[in-house]
C-alpha cells in the first residue's frame, strides 16, 4: 500500500479577512499571542483567495517553497512553526504509530501558494497565506480536527481565516496559547445585505512591515496598553451584539472608531508609523461628508496596516457609493477596469449631494475598487487539474 502513495498531494483555498476590531501587539511573539482578542468579517474568495498546492513524496530530497512562482525560503521560522505543528499534530493521531496506509511523515515537502490579489500591501495576504498552508497540508496528512491554532503559528490573523463569516480571534489566558483560539461568530449567510469594497489607493508593499511594527507599539506606546485592556473587551461585546442584531448604524460606527484608534496606537508609537496616505485620510473625510448628508451611516471604513481602504455598505447603497468615490477620484485610464469583483450598477447622482460631498476630486488617486461580500473559510480543490504543482512535484507553468 506504501508505494501507491509515492506521490500525494492536496490542494485547498483560503480566505482574507479585515479585522472590525484590531489585533494589534503580541504578548508572546513566539508562539504569536495577542494583547487583546480581534474581530474580523471573512471576505469572499471569488474576489480574493490563496490558491495553494502541497505535496509529498518519498522521491523529494528536501523542503521546498514556491510563493506566486517564485521560489521562496521554506525555511522561515513560521512557515516551519506550521509544518511542524501538522506533522506533530498527524503523529499524535496515529498514535506514534507509523500506519503504513497513510503518507509517511518522513517524506520532504512541496508547497506552491497562489494570491489572486498583491501581496503583503495591506490586504490581509498573510492571514490567506497561512491558513491555506496549514489547510492543504492538514488535508495532504488527513488532519480533521480543529487548526486555527496551528495556523496563528504563521500568522496571528490567519487563525480568523480558518473560518467563514464572522470570526473572534480570542486572546486566550494560558502561556502555551491553547486557549488562544479562533471562532465563528455568525456565518456568512448571517447578513446577505452587506457588502464590502476595497479601495486600492496602491498595490505596493509597506514601509513598515505589521511584525515589527507591532512589536514596537508594544514596547512604546501607552495608548495600546490602555485599548487592549480597557477598550478593546468593551467594543469586542458591542460588535457581536451589532452583528448579532444586523445593526449597520452600530457596526459601520464601531468599525470606523475602531479603525481610527488603531492608526493613533500607530501614531502613538516612537517612533511614530504612519500606514494611511494623504489619499487615505481623503476617504475618510469623504466617508464622513457622504454619511452626514444622509443624515446617518451609510458606509464605514478600515484600514489594516496600510493605506488601502476597506469600506462596509449594505447593498442598496454600494451603487451611489461607488459613483462618489469615481467622481472623487477620477480614474486615470483604467475606467472600464476602475471597478472589479461583483457588479455594480449605476447610479445618478443628485446635485446637492455633489456639492455637499464630492468637493476636491482627486483625479488617479485610486487604483480600482474590488466589490466583494462575506464568505466561507478555506475550501477544498478536489480538481486535479486546479494543483499548482505537477506529477514532478515542480510549479505548473502557468500559460
Amino acid at each position: 500500500m506504501a508505494a501507491e502513495r509515492a506521490l500525494a498531494m492536496a490542494t485547498c483555498t483560503a480566505p482574507v479577512n479585515i479585522a472590525v476590531i484590531k489585533y494589534w501587539g503580541k504578548r508572546d511573539t513566539d508562539l504569536i499571542l495577542p494583547i487583546n482578542s480581534s474581530l474580523s468579517v471573512t471576505l469572499h474568495q471569488d474576489q480574493l483567495k490563496t490558491t495553494t498546492t502541497a505535496a509529498a513524496s518519498r522521491d523529494f530530497t528536501e523542503d521546498r517553497l514556491w510563493l506566486n512562482g517564485k521560489e521562496a525560503d521554506v525555511g522561515h521560522p513560521r512557515v516551519q512553526a506550521c509544518l511542524r505543528e501538522v506533522r506533530r499534530l498527524a503523529r499524535k493521531r496515529r498514535g506514534g504509530a507509523e500506519d503504513t496506509a497513510a503518507l509517511s511523515l518522513s517524506y520532504k515537502i512541496h508547497i506552491a501558494s497562489e494570491n489572486n490579489f498583491p501581496t503583503a500591501a495591506g490586504l490581509a495576504s498573510s492571514a490567506a497565506g497561512y491558513a491555506c498552508l496549514v489547510s492543504a497540508l492538514a488535508r495532504l496528512y488527513g488532519l480533521e480536527e480543529e487548526l486555527s491554532e496551528v495556523a496563528r503559528r504563521g500568522s496571528g490573523s490567519a487563525c480568523r481565516s480558518m473560518f467563514g463569516g464572522f470570526v473572534q480571534w480570542q486572546r486566550g489566558e494560558r502561556p502555551d496559547g491553547t486557549d488562544s483560539l479562533a471562532l465563528q461568530v455568525a456565518p456568512e449567510t448571517h447578513w446577505p445585505e452587506l457588502r464590502v469594497l476595497i479601495l486600492v489607493v496602491s498595490g505596493e508593499k509597506k514601509p513598515v512591515g505589521s511584525t515589527a511594527g507591532m512589536q514596537t507599539s508594544v514596547e512604546t506606546s501607552p495608548l495600546l496598553k490602555h485599548r487592549a485592556e480597557v477598550v478593546v473587551p468593551e467594543r469586542l461585546a458591542q460588535m457581536m451584539q451589532h452583528i448579532q442584531e444586523r445593526d449597520f448604524e452600530g457596526f459601520g460606527q464601531l468599525a470606523m472608531r475602531d479603525s481610527n484608534q488603531f492608526h493613533a496606537t500607530c501614531l502613538d508609537t516612537f517612533p511614530p508609523i504612519f500606514y494611511l496616505t494623504d489619499v487615505s485620510r481623503h476617504i475618510i473625510a469623504l466617508a464622513h461628508r457622504y454619511n452626514a448628508h444622509h443624515g446617518h451611516t451609510k458606509v464605514a471604513y478600515t484600514f489594516d496596516a496600510g493605506p488601502n481602504a476597506v469600506v462596509f455598505a449594505l447593498a442598496d447603497a454600494v451603487a451611489e457609493f461607488v459613483e462618489v468615490v469615481r467622481r472623487s477620484f477620477p480614474p486615470a485610464a483604467n475606467g472600464d477596469q476602475f471597478v472589479r469583483g461583483l457588479p455594480v450598477g449605476s447610479a445618478a447622482l443628485p446635485q446637492e449631494l455633489l456639492a455637499a460631498v464630492v468637493t476636491e476630486p482627486v483625479p488617479g488617486a485610486v487604483q480600482y475598487i474590488l466589490h466583494t461580500k462575506p464568505g466561507p473559510g478555506p475550501q477544498r480543490v478536489d480538481d486535479p487539474s486546479q494543483h499548482l504543482l505537477g506529477t514532478d512535484g515542480l510549479p505548473r507553468s502557468r500559460a
